[in-house]
């Protein structure tokens, strides 16, 4: 159960409109079952979880279960799915089952993401029965997370592909020391092109690897990609 769940890519991830009017329409950022059910298999392995539905109180639960070697038991987590005006047990257990897996950890980022609006300029709003309504679609072209798994970038295009969004965040993680695992990638990439670590400590005044910042980090690695490995020198 020390295994960590991935964050979601930018093709699993679907945007919907939340509200709409004449001036422009928001989006909120959604992960479907086939999501869940590709990254509980990547995770824990096919056979490694399981599934399972219960009607309490007239509400339809799902209970995702994941089996915990060490522990030799089944972990449980539960959550209850809301109705679907078109197919309502279909849709019940479907949003129970995605609930179920944002407690397990799945998609659990998307809840950092921004207010995401498109003004009237950027998309193509009618109105009908007095209503508004959009054909456009929107998708993820691309998205980034910061070290604590918050969204730190965003970009969401039209179905030409046009950007209708995007955001980056400062980034005051650009700040902090390196992680051990960006220590590890630093010491594969020395190794790969034959550089020392006592180059690089001498050429920032470092006392060791560890005090490193991030923005160091990101300038060295970037500079050392430029680099042969020193085999094929």
């Amino acid at each position: 159960m020390n295994k960590e769940i991935r964050l979601l890519r930018a093709d699993e991830i679907e945007c919907r409109v939340g509200t709409i009017g004449e001036k422009g329409l928001s989006l909120l950022l959604y992960k479907d079952a086939r999501a869940d059910m590709k990254v509980l298999d990547e995770t824990f392995g096919c056979l490694g979880w399981q599934r399972s539905h219960q009607l309490i109180n007239g509400n339809l639960y799902c209970t995702v279960e994941i089996w915990d070697e060490e522990k030799k038991q089944w972990i449980r987590k539960q959550d209850v799915g809301t109705t679907s005006y078109a197919e309502k047990e279909k849709g019940q257990a479907s949003d129970s089952f995605k609930r179920a897996c944002v407690s397990v950890g799945i998609g659990r980022e998307l809840y950092t993401a921004p207010f995401i609006w498109i003004p009237a300029g950027k998309t193509f709003i009618q109105k009908k029965d007095n209503r508004f309504v959009v054909y456009d679609k929107f998708t993820v072209q691309s998205i980034s997370y910061s070290r604590n798994r918050e969204i730190s970038s965003l970009v969401i295009v039209n179905q030409k592909g046009e950007p209708v969004f995007s955001m980056k965040k400062q980034n005051p993680e650009m700040d902090l020391a390196v992680s051990p695992e960006q220590i590890q990638n630093l010491n594969k990439e020395l190794k790969r092109t034959g550089y020392s670590v006592n180059a690089v400590l001498s050429r920032y005044k470092l006392q060791e690897i560890s005090q490193m910042k991030v923005t160091v980090y990101e300038s060295v690695m970037e500079n050392l990609k430029k680099v042969k490995s020193k085999d094929a020198a």
